[in-house]
């Protein structure tokens, strides 16, 4: 019924920067909050950053002043604009929507399948 599509990960050196998009199609009634998770290779899975409903973000303390989430309401689309990146960056990056969806009537999360940043040189 409702499915999260991520695009744009890659490969680029260290310094480098990447846009990914996540967008959000099916039977949507509103999307309430989306937000960006990452799992490293032997870590578990963290929050990067998260937007709201109402346009709050807040971010982690290891991407802040490097990472921009952002959203298009009109497109059900949200972004996260990396700058600077580090190694440490590599991750496959989740997109997240809590969402309340036609048929159900009620907040429910969705996970996408995931797009793989890769910062090396």
């Amino acid at each position: 019924q409702v499915h999260l599509v991520e695009s744009g990960g890659g490969l680029v050196q260290p310094g480098g920067s990447l846009r990914l998009s996540c967008a959000a199609s099916g039977s949507i009634f509103s999307i309430n909050g989306m937000g960006w998770y990452r799992q490293a290779p032997g870590k578990e899975r963290e929050l990067v950053a998260r937007i709201t409903r109402g346009g709050r973000v807040n971010y982690a303390d290891s991407v802040k002043g490097r990472f921009t989430i952002s959203r298009d309401s009109a497109k059900n689309t949200m972004y996260l604009q990396m700058s600077s990146l580090k190694t440490e960056d590599t991750a496959v990056y989740y997109c997240n929507a809590d969402l309340v969806t036609v048929l159900h009537g009620a907040t429910v999360g969705y996970w996408g399948q995931g797009t793989q940043v890769t910062v090396s040189s």
